[in-house]
Order: C-alpha cells, then sequence, then structure tokens
C-alpha cells in the first residue's frame, strides 16, 4: 500500500503541466486586514472569470467581536431554519410540474419546452446540481428524503476549486459564500507528530510532541491557478445559501424517498415512484442521495439493503443520539449489501466556540499517533471544528451517560489523548492542543460515526438511460483532502454543462455518458489519495520507527504536496 501510494504521487508529479513549486513557509501576515476576509481580502474578486494577475493574497489579522458574533449568529439562524425545514416545506398543491407526463415526452428542448430534471438528495450535492441545472433554464424538482436538515461535523471547506465551480454556476452565490467564509489559506496547515518519538536505536531524529513534520502551502497553488483561496463555511449555512440563491422557492420537497424509478425508453424519460405512492415524471433524474443512495442501488441493482435509512437529517446527520446508535449498526449491514468499504474509523467530531492558542498561526494541523489521529481547522468566528479518528471495528457505540459517567465521550477522547503521564494505552504522552479543545467542547455537542468510502465505480459506471449520480453516491471518499463535497460540487457544474448541451431528448442519455467520462478520471484519483492518505497517516508511527524510511516518506510527502494541490486547484474540471 504504502508502495502504492509513493508510485501514485510520482505520476501525478509526472504529468503534464505540473511543474514544482518553491517550498517555502507559508508566512504569517500580520498587516492592517478588514478582521473580515471578504472585504479587502477579496476586494479584486470578480464574478467573471477570476484570472492569477486579479488576486491579491488574503492577509490575516484577528477577528473583531463583531465579526465573530456576525458568523456565530448566522450559524445559528440557519440551523433554526434548517431545522424548521424552511425553504423546503411547502404544502403540495396537487399541479406541481412533475405529476403530469409531457404529451410527448421525446421531443425537441427549447427555452420555451426545457428539460425537466429531478434531483434526489437535498444535501449540498443535490442542491448544487439544482442550481446548477436551474442556471441553465431546466426545470428542477428535488425530493429530500429527511424530514429536516440535521448536518454532521459543523463548518465545510469550500476549496478553491469547488469555488470557482460556484462562480460558474451562480455569481450570487459565489459572492454569498465568500462572504460568510472565514479564509483559511492564510495560515499555518500540516502535519505534527502527536507525541514524544525516536526512531529504530536512536538512528534519526528525535521528534518531541508537537513538533512539525510538514507543512502545507494551500495558498500558492490556488491563486497560480487564478483560483480565490479556500473559505470555511457552516454547513447550514451553505444549504440556506443555495436554497435562497440557486433554485425557485418550492423546489425541495420533504419527507419524499424514493422507491423505485422506470426508464421509458430511448427519448421518454423516467417515471419514479415515491415511497408515500406519489409518481414523478422527467427527462432526468439525478441521483445526490449520498453514499447509501436508492438510485444507485436500483440502478446498479444491488441488494434491497443497500439503501436503508442512515439518518432521518439531511446530509446524513443524526437527528439525536439514540438515532446515531442506530446508524452505526444499520451502516455494517449496508456497506456490505452496497459493497462499501469500512475505512477501519470512528470519527468522533464537535463544533467548538473556543479561541485556539495558536489561531493566528495555524489554520489547520492533524497530530498523527499510533493507530489514530486528530485533525483541528478553524471554523470562524472563533470557533474550533476537531475530529478525532481512532481505529476499531465498525458499529461500536458508547456507553450511555450516567451519574457516575456523564460524559462518556469525552472522557473516552481525554484517554486516548492522555497529555499527563502515564500517558494513553500506549504510553505515549499528547500534545496539549487536543485537550484544550476537548476541555472546551460540551459533551453533547461531540457527534460519531463511523467512516465509510467506497471503491470507483470504473466498470459500474454513473449513468444509465436518462440517470446519474453524483457526489458520495457516485465516489464516497475519505476526508483527508476536504475533496468530498468539491468533487460534489464540480459534479454539479458538469452535469449542468452536458445537459445544456441537449438539443433533443434523445441526447440524455448520451449527455449523461459525457459527464461520466469527463469526471470519472479526476475522482478516481481523488478518491485514492484521500484513502492512501489515511492509511498513511495511522500507519505514520510504524513507518517512523525504520531508519531512513520514515524520513524518506516525509520527504516525498512535503515534495509531493505542490504537486497533488496543483492538481486539486485545476481551473478545469
Amino acid at each position: 500500500m504504502k508502495v502504492s501510494a509513493l508510485c501514485l504521487l510520482a505520476a501525478l508529479s509526472a504529468i503534464e503541466g505540473f511543474q514544482p513549486l518553491h517550498q517555502q513557509q507559508l508566512p504569517v501576515q500580520t498587516k492592517s486586514c478588514s478582521s473580515s476576509p471578504l472585504i479587502r481580502c477579496h476586494s479584486t474578486l470578480s464574478t467573471t472569470r477570476l484570472s492569477a494577475a486579479l488576486m491579491e493574497p488574503p492577509v490575516r489579522t484577528p477577528e473583531t467581536l463583531d465579526r465573530v458574533s456576525q458568523v456565530r449568529e448566522r450559524f445559528k439562524r440557519a440551523s433554526q431554519d434548517a431545522a424548521q425545514a424552511k425553504g423546503c416545506a411547502q404544502a403540495d398543491t396537487g399541479d406541481e410540474w412533475w405529476r403530469t407526463p409531457v404529451p410527448e415526452p421525446r421531443r425537441s428542448i427549447s427555452k420555451d419546452d426545457p428539460l425537466r430534471v429531478v434531483v434526489a438528495g437535498g444535501g449540498v450535492a443535490g442542491l448544487v446540481a439544482a442550481a446548477a441545472c436551474h442556471s441553465k433554464g431546466m426545470k428542477v424538482q428535488i425530493f429530500e428524503q429527511a424530514s429536516q436538515y440535521a448536518p454532521y461535523g459543523g463548518p465545510i471547506q469550500i476549496q478553491s476549486n469547488a469555488l470557482r465551480a460556484l462562480e460558474r454556476i451562480n455569481p450570487t452565490i459565489y459572492q454569498e459564500i465568500i462572504k460568510a467564509g472565514t479564509v483559511t489559506a492564510d495560515r499555518i496547515s500540516g502535519l505534527k507528530i502527536g507525541y514524544k518519538k525516536g526512531v529504530f536505536l536512536g538512528l534519526g531524529k528525535q521528534y518531541e510532541k508537537g513538533d512539525w513534520l510538514v507543512r502545507f502551502d494551500t495558498l500558492q497553488p490556488a491563486l497560480q491557478a487564478g483560483l480565490p483561496p479556500t473559505v470555511v463555511v457552516d454547513r447550514p449555512v451553505i444549504q440556506q445559501i443555495l436554497l435562497n440563491h440557486g433554485i425557485p422557492e418550492g423546489t425541495v420537497r420533504i419527507k419524499s424517498r424514493i422507491a423505485n424509478y422506470e426508464e421509458l425508453g430511448d427519448g421518454m424519460g423516467v417515471k419514479i415512484t415515491l415511497e408515500d405512492g406519489s409518481i414523478a415524471h422527467a427527462d432526468v433524474l439525478i441521483g445526490a442521495d449520498g453514499i447509501w443512495s436508492s438510485t444507485r442501488r436500483i440502478m446498479h441493482e444491488l441488494n434491497a439493503g443497500a439503501d436503508g435509512y442512515a439518518a432521518s437529517g439531511a446530509a446524513g446527520g443524526a437527528l439525536n443520539e439514540a438515532e446515531a446508535r442506530r446508524m452505526a449498526k444499520d451502516s455494517v449491514l449496508m456497506a456490505t449489501n452496497a459493497n462499501r468499504r469500512y475505512s477501519g474509523f470512528t470519527c468522533y467530531a464537535a463544533l467548538t466556540e473556543h479561541r485556539a492558542s495558536n489561531i493566528e498561526e495555524v489554520s489547520y494541523q492533524i497530530l498523527l499517533g499510533k493507530d489514530k489521529y486528530f485533525v483541528s481547522t478553524d471554523g470562524g468566528g472563533e470557533r474550533q471544528q476537531w475530529f478525532a479518528l481512532i481505529r476499531e471495528p465498525a458499529g461500536g457505540v458508547d456507553p450511555e451517560p450516567t451519574a457516575d459517567n456523564p460524559s462518556p465521550k469525552l472522557n473516552r477522547l481525554l484517554n486516548e489523548f492522555n497529555n499527563q503521564e502515564p500517558g494513553d494505552q500506549n504510553g505515549d504522552v499528547w500534545d496539549d492542543f487536543a485537550h484544550e479543545l476537548f476541555r472546551a467542547t460540551p459533551e453533547k455537542d461531540i457527534k460519531r460515526r463511523d467512516l465509510y468510502d467506497g471503491s470507483p465505480l470504473l466498470m459500474q459506471g454513473w449513468a444509465r438511460g436518462p440517470v446519474a449520480i453524483c457526489g458520495d453516491a457516485a465516489h464516497p471518499m475519505m476526508p483527508n483532502l476536504g475533496q468530498g463535497g468539491c468533487q460534489a460540487t464540480e459534479d454539479g457544474y458538469r452535469l449542468a454543462e452536458e445537459l445544456a448541451t441537449v438539443k433533443h431528448t434523445s441526447d440524455v442519455e448520451g449527455a449523461l455518458q459525457t459527464y461520466f467520462k469527463k469526471r470519472i478520471p479526476r475522482t478516481t484519483i481523488i478518491q485514492i489519495l484521500a484513502q492512501l492518505g489515511s492509511d498513511l497517516l495511522v500507519d505514520f508511527d510504524k513507518m517512523m520507527t525504520i531508519p531512513l524510511v520514515g524520513p524518506f516518506f516525509l520527504f516525498m510527502t512535503q515534495v509531493s504536496m505542490p504537486f497533488i494541490l496543483r492538481f486539486l486547484y485545476t481551473p478545469e474540471f
């Protein structure tokens, strides 16, 4: 596996057009700038195609109290809107366009008679796909199985490539995301050793806990490609922006799960049956319904258990602790039926209102350890989003709180990443930073779920007839590169671009196959990189005990990252 990873990195470095970037430590700039990264730092961003000549590097200054309050209040309002299904809870009128088949389904497409597109799934992938299709003049309808939005894990990074896709789809969405976002590319990112670590027989460097191993410059690759720097935005805020600016009011119908669909033949469209018995008619069905996709189950003829209810909240989020416990068990069975892979990690996550001690120098860091690692990133508004990934079998759950142990999740994490002697179960005493964030997080805010991904669907494909899948339904990946949502955004853009070429409904199948062929090479590489990256991180300890191998691994990681980032931050997808 490790050899494969290095070969893949070497292959990326050899891709035509890739040139090495100068290795440099990302400077922390402190000259005057608006505390919002949206004013001066983004003042040169236009709503037309961006160019490197127009990009101005962001300048970091501490967030003001007004900015902190603005970010936190917007998150709370968006979360309330999501919980109330704002924009998604309109009552049926009975005359929705999707209820009635067109008299001549096999027909020419025009401005007056556009493509009719149904999207399964109202998470970020589905909302982006719908917004992209709407921007091209298509009729769109979203069917979301959830009763409300209950996102898992807090803010997400909208990296430079996804920002470019959003800018092309809808300039207003792009500007609103920029306005809401906090820049994370203006400070240091990278890998640290989580605890004091030597090498075999002392033949190598002695690492102290918290030492930097690799530092990443995510800014220069973006600027050189003419892309805006990465921002982090709360998921409910993104969802409300897409609902308000991307699609017509009433487009999303909640509590609407696809039970089955029927392809009606060349150019005749698709007939969709919902679990409540409703029938929908469309020219195109897009499955953006997540890793346990009903659309994919039907398309690939998988077992019925491949698409059970993972959670009642959109974006895979459990609405409460009891549902999270059920998800842990159900996901094991669904993964077998859906041919998904358990990553080997359970993940604890939280967003905590805490001004990190290193916030002005570091935006993203990973503390590495034996069979576990800790990830933290600036969430904006003087908040930190953190993840603790621990290698263990799937399906595990924590004890329920009791009077003697009211905080079982928190107590486990404090022990797993113990920063006091005698250390964790391996005898390792961890860097203080993980404990700093744990101590600032209430038990009720800590969520847990097992992480699943999947192999690239090279042979099975993403499209069949008038039906296609996108996002996690097509390419679920580990979170190490932060590209899951970003690749779903690229999918939505490319889907709409290809469907916009359709002049007759008989062209739909060819357009969807073109979408698949254009997207599969890129997403396959990114899926593999994310999976290998996760495996390499958790096996770091074993590698560092071997003289020469550890330093070589670090060297290859440092050298390869500019190429990987340039591959990720391409302006074309």
